[in-house]
């Protein structure tokens, strides 16, 4: 698999490096097999909650860190803005750090002229800003339920099929997760319409998403943990969800051949 693909932007969020649960190995290829003009990391991109605890960090993650410093230096826009996981780097908000600029949230405009609110999105969240303990609840039951994601996959990889979120699946039984998410996702939009913009870009909820409204248009990155998902700008503008596992087991697809006799 040698082909790059060329977007004017890509936005990527919640990675959590330093976790056993970032899917690193395919965040590095979708990263090597991608240019673009504009890269935007939309926070939690280093889990340094978990880092304080344990350090989890093999060659791969240094290897994602230097391909985004190779990004920058070779003309790519680098955009860090962080989340609530990697809070500390909104110390440096308003430096640049080998060409990545940090900034707590950034306007974006797409080459058809559509102007996006970007950020992490944790700023809408009430349960982190008021209520710590529910935080930590939440935090412990997510880390649960990805043990059980790394154990089911590890199964389905021993038996020959391809990932799949057990996560993401589990989340979504619980009709309070569902109203939380559409909660979540109709705060954020509001953000995007009382501003006067047309879409508002964030991350935080790990539930990747695009809903087209009358006035703006809501866009959620996904993951690297449950999701491999980007947000990816073509060249025209055009903005559109990618699942990585989805597109590489395309670009991977045996070509038929058609022989003429």
């Amino acid at each position: 698999m040698t082909e790059v693909t060329h977007y004017r932007s890509i936005f990527i969020s919640d990675v959590h490096l330093g976790t056993s649960d970032c899917q690193a190995d395919l965040l590095l290829e979708f990263l090597q097999h991608s240019q673009c003009e504009n890269l935007y990391l939309v926070g939690d991109i280093f889990d340094l909650w978990k880092l304080k605890q344990s350090v989890f960090w093999p060659k791969v993650k240094n290897e994602i860190v230097d391909n985004v410093f190779d990004k920058a230096a070779s003309g790519t826009r680098v955009i860090y803005i962080p989340g609530n996981h990697d809070e500390l780097m909104r110390n440096y908000v308003g430096n640049t750090i080998n060409g990545v600029e940090i900034h707590d949230e950034i306007e974006h405009t797409t080459a058809d002229s559509k102007k996006l609110l970007v950020l992490h999105g944790d700023c809408f969240d009430e349960l982190i800003r008021n209520m710590d303990w529910l935080e930590a609840l939440g935090d412990n039951l997510y880390s649960f339920i990805m043990l059980l994601n790394r154990l089911y996959n590890r199964s389905r990889k021993y038996f020959g099929y391809p990932y799949w979120s057990l996560a993401a699946f589990i989340k979504l039984q619980f009709k309070e997760a569902v109203r939380y998410i559409e909660k979540y996702e109709a705060t954020v939009t509001l953000e995007a319409k009382q501003r006067g913009l047309d879409g508002i870009v964030c991350g935080h909820i790990h539930h990747p998403n695009l809903i087209e409204g009358q006035q703006v248009t809501y866009f959620n990155t996904g993951d690297w943990v449950e999701h491999c998902s980007a947000l990816v700008e073509e060249t025209s503008g055009e903005m559109r969800l990618l699942c990585w596992l989805e597109e590489r087991a395309t670009q991977l697809a045996p070509q038929k051949v058609v022989v003429n006799f």
